[in-house]
């Protein structure tokens, strides 16, 4: 019997040990790091809220099912740490004496949520018990600050999507690269899309810190149905490539510094999530995008009157040699949070679509 207690208190301190490291490495650990709990709760959740979604049969009731997974997990997961610590704590609890089992659960669910309905006068599980509504604090002292930077980094991402969206979207509802440009260029404002250059640049740099800190924020969906934050981030790469590429304009070197601040912020995300891409693509290698896709866009480009370069096949192979850098890495977040339909992202290929499970991170 006495072995039995011993492998039990053993057990019961590697779960109670794992579970607050699971909480420290997700939230406290600026730098992103992905554990079990963390990926089975993902996993668990998103296979149900899948199910969910596929019994309905018209996309807005999918997009609404779809846009409670990422909050419901969320708040599934200090309720997850918190029954890991107790769980965790309760084989302590009866390894150190206290009998039966069930009198150690309660006590060791009394002490994680300090109310102190059970308590015990055994120096050691005293000690273990006072520790136990410590950490109990700290899980709440975790979520206190926890909610309100997500949902912080949330609106700040939000904000540039949906001024983005409401620029490039025509008169049926559909918005693309084009449609930004040809709206400055009628309101005689090509030239200052400048300043949208470097706001996205500094909402790349964002992106790349908050959605590898806080990968939850990657299956946020946007507060409308139609609109992502990554299909916001392909539009505003495909607008900076078409600008750079197939506008017969000065260079824009702040558009370029653009391209390239996305591509690496869509890389390390990718890197995240361990998706697979070519690090050093060749301006020469195949895209997802057609070229009779890219034609259409010239020539719409034309009839609106803007200033287009006259070498169509330099001008595309131009846009190719961007939009090879970031393709991949678009196209595989787009089907892994299982964006909303969007022109050159997640419209594209069906091999990118739908991944069943979060993949360990590369970085481990």
């Amino acid at each position: 019997m006495a072995v039995v207690r011993i492998i039990a208190g053993v057990l019961g301190a590697i779960v109670a040990v794992a579970t607050l490291g699971s909480a420290v490495r997700m939230v406290v650990v600026p730098r992103g790091e992905q554990t079990f709990i963390g990926r089975a709760t993902f996993i668990g959740v998103r296979f149900l809220f899948d199910l969910a979604a596929d019994l309905r049969r018209d996309w807005p009731a999918q997009e609404a099912i779809k846009a409670r997974f990422a909050p419901v997990a969320l708040v599934l997961l200090p309720l997850i740490w918190a029954v890991g610590v107790i769980g965790g704590t309760s084989g302590i609890f009866w390894a150190l004496g206290v009998e039966p089992y069930s009198e150690a659960l309660v006590l060791s669910g009394s002490s994680l949520t300090t109310l102190g309905f059970r308590t015990t006068s055994d120096l050691p599980t005293l000690l273990i018990a006072i520790f136990e509504g410590l950490v109990g604090l700290g899980i709440v002292a975790l979520l206190i600050s926890f909610l309100p930077t997500i949902y912080a980094a949330f609106s700040r991402r939000e904000s540039e999507v949906a001024k983005l969206h409401l620029r490039s979207t025509d008169e049926h509802g559909q918005a693309s690269a084009a449609t930004m440009l040809i709206r400055h260029h009628q309101i005689d404002d090509l030239t200052g899309v400048a300043e949208l250059w470097a706001d996205w640049e500094n909402w790349f740099v964002e992106i790349e810190e908050t959605h590898t800190s806080f990968p939850m924020l990657a299956f946020f969906r946007s507060p409308v149905a139609n609109r992502s934050w990554i299909t916001g981030a392909g539009l505003a790469l495909d607008a900076a490539s078409l600008y750079c590429s197939t506008l017969d304009l000065p260079r824009a070197p702040r558009a370029q510094l653009m391209i390239r601040t996305g591509t690496l912020s869509l890389r390390r995300v990718c890197d995240f999530f361990g998706f697979d891409y070519d690090p050093d693509p060749q301006p020469q290698d195949p895209i997802s995008v057609e070229r009779q896709e890219w034609d259409d866009v010239y020539d719409a480009l034309a009839e609106a009157g803007l200033p287009v370069v006259v070498d169509r096949d330099q001008a595309w192979a131009d846009y190719a040699g961007w939009r090879v850098n970031y393709d991949r890495p678009l196209l595989s977040i787009a089907a892994f949070v299982e964006a909303p339909p969007a022109l050159w992202s997640s419209d594209r290929s069906i091999a990118y679509r739908r991944p069943t499970m979060l993949r360990r991170s590369q970085k481990q």
